[in-house]
């Protein structure tokens, strides 16, 4: 099952404050879509994967909206 977390309308830092909390509440193996429309998600998601050592398992765009699957390994 994949979790969604709808960021829209929020500004850095909340849509990775968001992240880092839904996150927290999962388990190991379990995916995120996380759907933001801050701009700055483009650099911020892929950076906290990489310091969290979670997986960042594919990004789309769409009309200004980014999609980030995230899968917990941690």
């Amino acid at each position: 099952m994949v979790e969604v977390l709808d960021a829209k309308g929020l500004m850095c830092p909340m849509p990775i404050v968001q992240l880092a909390k839904k996150m927290k509440a999962m388990k190991v193996g379990d995916e995120l879509d996380l759907i933001s429309d801050d701009v700055g998600s483009k650099a911020d998601v892929p950076a906290w994967c990489e310091r969290t050592g979670n997986q960042l398992v594919e990004t789309k765009e769409a009309n200004g909206v980014f999609t980030y699957r995230i899968k917990k390994l941690k």
